[in-house]
């Protein structure tokens, strides 16, 4: 299992409120009707919450600000992603990153393929 992570930042033209709505709203559900097509077992979203105590957390450790939240996507290898090149697969990927643009600042939000290591939880 493989999966990739997504820190993102909203454009600065947005409040954090609209970010996550429109996130939620719009984006996800194209997710959703892309998800077999590019071999996406699982998504979540993590939406950002409790500024309070995230300014009590980041103050502890000097951290910075928080994401604006943060989306999580299983694939069931790095070969069945290299496999999947058909034409269906670009065209959805491709719609997916536009509609990105919309809300997500690109530049200032990492991602990254990775592999879990549970350390605590059901399965360990």
């Amino acid at each position: 299992m493989i999966k990739l992570t997504f820190c993102l930042r909203r454009l600065p033209h947005m409040s954090r409120e609209d970010f996550q709505t429109y996130w939620r709203e719009q984006h996800a559900p194209l997710v959703a009707k892309h998800a077999k097509t590019l071999g996406i077992l699982r998504y979540v979203q993590n939406h950002t919450r409790h500024d309070g105590l995230n300014a009590a957390m980041q103050g502890s450790r000097g951290g910075p600000e928080a994401y604006d939240g943060v989306a999580e996507l299983w694939f069931e290898s790095e070969a069945a992603m290299a496999a999947n090149s058909s034409e269906a697969a670009a065209k959805a990927g491709a719609e997916l990153l536009e509609d990105e643009k919309k809300f997500i600042d690109l530049a200032n939000s990492p991602l990254w393929f990775g592999e879990e290591v549970e350390v605590v939880g059901s399965g360990g």
